[in-house]
Formats: structure tokens, sequence, C-alpha cells
């Protein structure tokens, strides 16, 4: 994928069996920002670049304490705005976009995180695939936007044991040859497509995970709620993240932990919660070990915080919301 083009006419598209002919379910993207007001703008201007023409954009700002949501709104008059008045996570931040997305009559609801950039015909691969299959959320193929030419996410399963959604594909080169849909049991809230019925019925993101973890727990209930979940290969994506490993905050870790820890008592029968947690507490106790090791002392005590921490604890307004993967 390279960077986003200009349109092509609406007429070529049908031709191309992209669009059909018939009227366009209205689609809400919804752009949630929390200081970082140059990648909302990079991406809020792919999302306009767009040919999906029944696409309307909502912008949310998490309670941006730099005051980019109010100067995003100002650059962006044009577009929905709202302003949450504190960081609720991503969670709880695309939650309100949820409810203004519906009460606007939106048939279907685009979730995308602000450091991604959309190719021009994403939103339209999605919707036809959604329409088509009858599925309630579908997920493009996401790219490093560094290098174009390599997978992040081509589609995800559920992993049980681990419970965290797993990429297909992660870090292999892009080879163009998937042509059509196909199931998947984990998307990831980097960027999917999502039916307004759905979520009136199934509810969107559990606002106890605040971030990290709340992508998959949403997949999770989908699933078994006997909902189909779908990989679109001809949506495209560009994400700005680090290939390779990187290094993880005290704030990641203990957020990740511990809503894998949440998601196993909501979710999980009784094997699988003995299984992933022999797993879990061996992992655990080796990464304490290296961090205490390395003096790592901030990334040792989230670590015991995430294992064995209340889980009741919920993130604060203060805490940074960054999508970074985090899956040790």
């Amino acid at each position: 994928m390279t960077q986003p083009t200009n349109a092509t006419h609406d007429l070529e598209r049908m031709r191309e069996g992209i669009l059909s002919p018939s009227s366009f379910p209205s689609v809400v993207a919804i752009v949630l920002n929390w200081c970082s007001e140059q990648d909302t703008v990079d991406c809020i201007e792919s999302l306009r670049r767009a040919t999906y023409p029944a696409l309307h954009i909502l912008l949310v700002d998490n309670g941006s304490p730099d005051a980019s949501g109010d100067r995003l709104h100002a650059r962006f008059p044009d577009l929905s705005y709202l302003s949450t008045g504190a960081n609720l996570g991503y969670a709880g931040g695309n939650n309100r976009g949820f409810e203004r997305a519906i009460a606007d009559g939106a048939e279907y609801i685009l979730v995308l995180n602000n450091d991604t950039v959309v190719d021009p015909i994403c939103v339209e691969w999605l919707v036809k695939t959604a329409q088509e299959a009858n599925a309630a959320l579908v997920s493009p193929k996401i790219l490093y936007y560094d290098a174009p030419d390599t997978i992040w996410f081509a589609g995800g399963d559920f992993s049980a044991l681990r419970v965290q959604g797993l990429h297909r594909g992660e870090g292999t080169k892009d080879s163009h040859a998937e042509a059509g849909s196909s199931p998947i049991t984990f998307a990831t809230g980097c960027c999917f497509l999502i039916r307004s019925s759905v979520v009136r019925r199934l509810g969107g993101f559990d606002e106890s995970y605040f971030a990290y973890v709340e992508d998959t727990e949403l997949s999770v209930r989908l699933s078994r709620a006997g909902e189909r979940l779908l990989y679109q290969p001809r949506a495209r994506v560009l994400h700005r993240i680090p290939r390779g490993r990187h290094t993880e905050t005290p704030f990641q870790i203990r957020q990740r932990d511990r809503n894998r820890r949440r998601l196993s008592r909501t979710h999980l029968d009784p094997i699988h919660r003995l299984a992933f947690g022999a797993w879990f507490y061996l992992t655990r106790a080796v990464h304490f070990v290296r961090y205490t090791m390395r003096g790592a002392w901030p990334e040792a005590a989230a670590i015991w915080v995430g294992a064995f921490g209340s889980l009741q604890t919920a993130a604060t307004p203060s805490d940074p919301v960054t999508r970074a993967r985090v899956n040790e």
C-alpha cells in the first residue's frame, strides 16, 4: 500500500464491483484524540479522501490536557465534535463515540486509532464485505506506516491459553495474494467496522478495561454471541507503530496483565482458567525476575500489580492511552 491517492469516479468504482449502485449505508468513523494532534490530523485527512460517499467523521477528544482537542475542533469545524471532558481510556472514549454515532443514525461505525492512515477505498471494502456476508464486524489488513509492504495485522485469533488476540502474518511481507474475506476470532481495536445494531444489542467496549485487551474482550463477546467476525485484505490501513519489540511502559504492563485476568474470570470456563493461570503466573515470574535483575523497578512493580493487584483498581485520567501492542 502506498500513501492514499485521489478517489476515482463513482461509476468506475461500481463497474469494478467495489460499490453497489443501491443506497449506501451510513458510516460514522470515530477518531479518538488524546494529546496526539498531528497524528489525528493525518488520520482525519486520510478519511476525508475516502471514496465511500456516506462516510461521516466524528472527532472525539478524550480530555486532552494540552488543548489539542480545541485546536482540532477549530481546524475541522465542519466535523462532528465531542469532548468527553476527561480521559476515559480507549474503551470509554470510543463508547461515547458509539453513543453519538448511534443517536445520529449510523448503520455502521468505524473504530480506528488516530495514528492510522486509511486507503481511500478501505471503507468501501469493509462495508461491502459486511453487507454481503451479514457480518457483525469486519477488520482490514493493517500494515506498518514506515514499511507499507510489511504486515502488522492480517486477521487474528483469540488464544484462550494466553488470553490475548494473536496477529496473523505479523512481520511478514505483504504478498497481495489474499483475494477474499476470511473468518477471525480476534479483531484489533486499531481498526474495524462494526454494525450499530450489534453495539446496541451487545454493547461496545467494556469500560472497566480502560485500555488494552478491551478489543480482545469485545471479540470474544461477539463470537460467543454467534456473530460473524471477518477479515478483508482488500481494505488496507497504515499504522504508525514500531516494528519488532519495543519498550513497554509500566502502565502498559499493568493494564495488559490486569485485563487478561479480568477477561479470564469473565469469559473462560474453569479448565481454561486453570490452564491460563499456570501459563500466566509462570511467565510473570520470569518477567519479574528479568526486570529485577536489570534494576527496572517500575516495570517489576507493574508486573507484580498486574498479576496480583485488585481487578477493581481503575486507571486514572492522567494515565496515557496509546495503542502500542503489548503481548508478553
